[in-house]
């Protein structure tokens, strides 16, 4: 095989790869990053949820939040009356499409490979080809194809904050991309990727890749 042929399949792999890992639907990658000061002895541990009348009335809100309410279950969070509250919660979310470019080279015509023009390179022997020219050497020429998809921003964001003084204890970005726009198919497992660990390194990104249930 031939090196542009070698550099064209290798190109054309690894397009392949990219369009298959954006069109993949079974694992969700998430990006967690997290900033929070939040204190060694929390004490309490009482919460309730900050959120608009508009938003208590958003059956779509309201999913995403009892996913948030699991996961603070889950890490001994209560949720009393908002009299006995000590801490706020609060979330947002959204989605946004981009278009990706994948640029490829195409593979020459084999025609000048089987072309008495271009010749056989033995190399080995020394032999170029009955009309190789060493300075005007003649070359197959290939092309270039742009191949263009859609993919998606995916983001969750959660807040926790001291409920009388405001003060933030706990920011939590979580940002997805992939082809699927449909956040409540993989809001799931964005939200398992924001509390996965807690409170976690302060200003460190991480990965989590979570993949999703049939």
């Amino acid at each position: 095989m031939g090196v542009r042929m070698r550099r064209w399949c290798c190109t054309s792999i690894i397009a392949m790869m990219m369009l298959l890992g954006g069109c993949a639907s079974s694992v969700v990658r998430s990006e967690v990053t997290v900033f929070h000061e939040w204190p060694g002895d929390a004490g309490s541990k009482a919460y309730v949820f900050e959120h608009s009348a508009e938003q208590n009335n958003d059956l779509e809100y309201r999913n995403y939040e009892n996913l948030v309410r699991e996961q603070l279950r889950r890490l001994g969070f209560t949720e009393p009356a908002a009299v006995a509250a000590h801490l706020k919660v609060k979330l947002s979310y959204g989605v946004r499409g981009r278009d990706v470019t994948v640029v490829q080279s195409t593979p020459p015509d084999s025609f000048w490979y089987n072309s008495p023009l271009y010749g056989h390179r033995w190399r080995g022997r020394g032999y170029y080809g009955p009309y190789y020219d060493p300075v005007f050497p003649l070359e197959p020429s290939g092309g270039v194809v742009a191949t263009t998809y859609e993919t998606y921003l995916r983001q969750l964001r959660v807040t926790i904050a001291e409920f009388k003084s405001g003060k933030k204890l706990y920011d939590v970005t979580v940002n997805s991309d992939g082809t699927n726009s449909s956040l409540p198919a993989v809001m799931p497992y964005m939200v398992t990727s924001a509390f996965s660990v807690f409170p976690g390194a302060s200003g460190v990104p991480r990965v989590v890749s979570l993949r999703m249930q049939d």
